[in-house]
């Protein structure tokens, strides 16, 4: 399996048709044509981690944290919920409901120090890259961490663009 799919990544301007955002002309990334699913949504945890089934059955699920992308906690304990978290959590449960099947591709990586695997992770009816479209809209940050930084640079240019239209947690968290 090729871990990345830089060739057939294309922004678009379309809003993301499953997701409400504050400004419908805020350009999304999608890939030009449907991916093969190679999991399914079990749950989504928060803003950054989900819960999927792969394709051998419910005794291969696993905890994916999508590389590259920091939203706001709302889970960690005793801490409060940070600004925009819940916000975050809703938006990734809105792109991912429970049962969509979804591609996870790897990079370099393949486990952070929690044991959750770390992914790329697009929707496999129409190709959107979720990890991106976080971030684009303005639900996430970017969180390089070496070696897993194959799209270091498309993602800190979609917070700038987020952060330049003014939406998401650049809009509602000015601290």
């Amino acid at each position: 399996m090729s871990p990345l799919r830089p060739a057939i990544i294309a922004l678009v301007a379309l809003a993301c048709g499953a997701c409400e955002t504050s400004d419908a002309s805020v350009p999304t990334t999608i890939v030009r044509e449907s991916v093969e699913a190679n999991a399914t949504v079990a749950y989504v945890v928060d803003g950054d981690t989900i819960d999927v089934v792969f394709d051998g059955g419910p005794e291969s699920e696993e905890r994916i944290r999508l590389i590259g992308i920091d939203t706001p906690e709302t889970k960690r304990p005793e801490t409060p919920v940070e600004c925009y978290g819940p916000e975050a959590t809703a938006f990734t449960e809105a792109l991912l409901p429970v049962g969509t099947p979804i591609r996870i591709e790897r990079d370099t990586v393949n486990r952070d120090d929690f044991g959750r695997l770390l992914g790329y992770v697009y929707r496999a009816e129409d190709g959107i890259f979720v990890n991106y479209e976080t971030i684009r809209q303005g639900f996430a940050t970017p969180l390089s961490i070496e070696p897993n930084t194959t799209y270091e640079s498309l993602f800190v240019d979609a917070a700038r663009a987020a952060e330049s239209d003014d939406v998401g947690l650049w809009a509602a968290c000015t601290e």
